[in-house]
């Protein structure tokens, strides 16, 4: 092993009706007066939120209701988010949702902590937050981890830009887990956890520091489990044991474990990142668009780091490795078609790009100047990000 620093405070109740417990976790925690934050309406046609809000009522819990939370979550809304929760005094945030509604409500506690420092300057790391108000997290979609992370994603309209910002103050006091919070999910929403969850390991696997036995092994065994449990779910979507694996994968998959003692590359999340900021695309529809086309940009890098892929995770035994590491990039291709996932540029909403586009998204990439090169596991600089757009482009 690989020296590492790990630290996952974050408290799980997991399981049927787990979230009952929420009120006695929230005064657990100090919180005494709270702010709901949650997305669209199907949380209250599930008839959650109403029980959410009665058991509050029950523990004698005053609380304010901050709805709205679109995907790839919005600075501006987040903002008006810090000023409900000043107004109302809130000294808990609780989310109810999936990622973009935890991401959000991690950062109205950052912004109703320092209301006087502006929120974007904390994901440009012009500030460092220095305090954040409590957060809790009900769990409803499997995809994100930042039930369990250190880590919130915004996208500022203004700029075009989406960024994450991450330290050990955004980690959620607890996060609440129930799986049958999940049953009325569609299949696109299911597919694009799916393969977020995926990609949070992945790009965690594809690492230049090796020999950390243990740490590719939980991140393989996740990774098998996700693509078996995965298929089960988009068949049935109420398999309670299927969409508990992938609940429990989905935090495991972000904690920071299945990535002990290696450096991170986040290269296709920042692929994504810019198509979702450019073209408003779904996170996990934006990973599996790229990833084949960085996958096979990458591949000569550590052609042995691919096969073991293959070998581990894919079950793939016969050739050399520079064979089965082809075929474990087409396989895993494959998988997200089979999730009905695009798998190019071309299968997205904006369909296929010009010249111009591509320039642009590589500028994006690039923060427009504000930083040279992505990834870890192969530097992309200008010219190797644009390549694999250009090879996505179909």
């Amino acid at each position: 092993m690989q020296a590492f620093t790990f630290y996952s405070p974050t408290k799980i109740i997991f399981g049927k009706n787990a979230e009952e417990k929420t009120p006695e976790e929230m005064k657990e925690f100090g919180g005494n007066r709270i702010l709901i934050v949650y997305g669209g309406g199907s949380i209250i046609r599930s008839g959650l939120l109403p029980r959410m809000e009665a058991l509050l009522k029950e523990a004698d819990l005053p609380y304010a209701l901050f709805g709205g939370v679109q995907p790839n979550p919005l600075l501006s809304h987040a903002e008006k988010g810090v000023q409900e929760a000043v107004a109302f005094g809130a000294d808990f945030i609780l989310a109810i949702g999936g990622g973009s509604v935890i991401d959000t409500a991690k950062a109205i506690a950052i912004g109703a902590a320092n209301p006087d420092q502006v929120l974007w300057d904390f994901w440009e790391k012009k500030a460092s937050p220095k305090r954040t108000l409590p957060v809790g997290a009900i769990l409803t979609i499997p995809a994100a981890g930042s039930e369990m992370s250190d880590s919130a994603v915004l996208t500022n309209t203004e700029l075009g830009s989406k960024r994450g910002l991450s330290g050990d103050w955004n980690r959620p006091k607890f996060a609440v887990m129930n799986p049958e919070l999940t049953y009325t999910l569609p299949p696109f929403q299911i597919a694009c956890g799916i393969t977020d969850i995926m990609m949070h390991t992945l790009d965690r696997y594809f690492t230049t520091q090796q020999g950390n036995g243990l740490t590719d092994e939980i991140a393989e065994g996740l990774l098998r489990d996700v693509m078996a449990n995965g298929r089960k779910a988009m068949e049935n979507p109420k398999d309670y044991d299927a969409m508990s694996e992938l609940m429990w994968c989905s935090s495991i998959s972000h904690n920071g474990l299945t990535g002990l003692g290696g450096n991170k590359d986040f290269a296709v999340h920042q692929l994504g990142h810019t198509l979702s900021a450019r073209f408003g695309t779904a996170h996990g529809a934006s990973l599996s668009a790229v990833w084949g086309a960085w996958a096979n940009y990458v591949m000569d890098r550590d052609p042995p780091r691919f096969a073991r892929y293959g070998r581990h995770v894919l079950g793939l035994t016969e050739g050399t490795d520079l064979e089965i590491a082809t075929a474990a990039i087409e396989l895993t291709v494959s998988y997200f078609g089979q999730l009905k996932m695009p798998v190019s540029l071309g299968e997205l909403e904006q369909g296929v790009l010009s010249e111009e586009m591509l320039v642009e998204l590589t500028d994006i990439c690039l923060y427009r100047g504000g930083r040279e090169s992505i990834g870890t596991f192969k530097k992309l600089e200008r010219s190797d990000i644009y390549e694999i757009y250009r090879a996505a482009n179909r």
